[in-house]
């Protein structure tokens, strides 16, 4: 074999294990973490403006089926999930749901936000430090879109990071149901 082609076979080998590696990292770095249910006692200890600015204390929801949605203005996923958790709200309020969109932004932005774009579920107002809760719900690169079912004993029973498939959440919110 010629000397040139062997360091192109070397190059490519090498750039290809490379890429492996950083694929692998990266895969490590997004899953989710065991999630403590204590996440869930945390947010119902927690009260946070609406998007109006009431104050909406989270322990008002325990004992209810939950989705807890963290979310951002500045998200393109998260805003174009927004349209599709209006309607499950609409549809699975009857058998006790409730969504809920904490957003991990500014008072100000979520509230012209929810002027332009209302919804069916509350917007909540967590502001940056909403990171955490969601790293606690085992969230723990801290990426939005994040999502959590919990069921009305407190437990969190599904969880996903960046956009939701429609059908997977709304089976789960029926197998919580």
């Amino acid at each position: 074999m010629k000397p040139q082609r062997r360091v192109w076979i070397g190059a490519a080998a090498l750039a290809l294990g490379f890429g492996g590696f950083g694929a692998w990292v990266a895969s490590r770095q997004y899953r989710l973490a065991t999630a403590d249910n204590s996440a869930v006692d945390l947010l119902f200890g927690l009260a946070m403006p609406d998007a109006q600015g009431r104050e909406v204390r989270l322990a008002d929801w325990r004992g209810r089926p939950l989705v807890v949605n963290f979310w951002a203005t500045w998200c393109p996923p998260c805003v174009g999930e927004m349209p599709e958790l209006s309607e499950m709200q609409r549809d699975y309020a009857a058998r006790g749901l409730q969504i809920i969109g904490i957003g991990i932004d500014s008072d100000k932005n979520i509230r012209q936000f929810a002027e332009k774009t209302p919804m069916s579920y509350p917007l909540l107002v967590a502001g940056p430090g909403g990171t955490e809760l969601t790293r606690r719900f085992g969230n723990t690169s801290g990426s939005l879109p994040f999502t959590a079912v919990v069921d009305r004993d407190g437990r969190i029973r599904h969880r996903i990071l960046g956009r939701f498939d429609n059908a997977e959440l709304r089976a789960a919110i029926a197998a919580t149901l």
